[in-house]
């Protein structure tokens, strides 16, 4: 049986396949670099899946890092849904990438998330969208006797590592809740996640992004475990 490919990092021709997109964002000219998607961006991006798969499961071992590049692993398809957006442009100009932990579908669940563009690299660990049932579960565990104030520690614990808290998305706290309650600013979530965001690091060009996306996901995990444990 051959070895799998290890991880050494994403060859600096993933960045300039997507800053060329960006410019020419049409069918056209994707056709022409098709090869050099599949070879410089789809290739590495899944020995990043399988390699970061090792690694978180080494503290989150019900994770799911699914290899496969069809869209429903953990790769997102590079094909915008442009059937209710005004932006016709076709292709999406960044690799998106999400490692999640429960069963159905991916997105409705909590996870790590990658994010790579040519001006912009992010991490994030949670839940992006709640679902309907989801978001019913997690407000009644933000006001939860225990799970709340579990839920105060745990963004307390990843804020003073310096990572930021998003999610929020209605301007109230919704009826039948105390607006007064210690933490009624999460109840006008529809998602909760600790991300971090900035530069391309210049980890991004070799093995050592797999070590540097463990430790931020590691920082970030009581975000992560806390949504497992009390919402899904």
């Amino acid at each position: 049986m051959s070895k799998r490919p290890a991880f050494n990092g994403f060859p600096r021709e993933t960045v300039r396949f997507y800053r060329e997109l960006s410019k020419h964002n049409d069918r056209a000219w994707f056709e022409a670099h098709r090869g050099t998607y599949r070879d410089r961006v789809l290739a590495p991006a899944v020995e990043f899946v399988l390699a970061m798969g090792e690694g978180l499961r080494r503290f989150a071992p019900g994770i799911v890092a699914d290899p496969r590049t069809t869209g429903a692993g953990s790769i997102f398809r590079i094909y915008r849904d442009t059937r209710f957006s005004k932006d016709k442009r076709p292709y999406k100009t960044y690799l998106g990438i999400l490692f999640w932990e429960g069963s159905g579908k991916k997105t409705e669940n909590p996870g790590f998330y990658f994010h790579l563009e040519p001006t912009r690299f992010m991490l994030a660990a949670g839940a992006y969208t709640l679902s309907k049932p989801d978001l019913e579960a997690f407000r009644k565990a933000v006001v939860h006797r225990t799970r709340g104030p579990a839920l105060a520690k745990a963004i307390e614990k990843v804020t003073g590592r310096g990572y930021g808290i998003g999610g929020a998305h209605y301007k109230r706290v919704p009826r039948g809740f105390d607006p007064e309650h210690p933490n009624a600013q999460y109840l006008r979530h529809n998602g909760l996640y600790a991300y971090t965001e900035g530069k391309l690091p210049k980890e991004l060009y070799s093995k050592e992004l797999v070590a540097l996306c463990l430790k931020a996901y590691r920082d970030m995990y009581p975000i992560h475990e806390w949504i497992v444990e009390s919402v899904k």
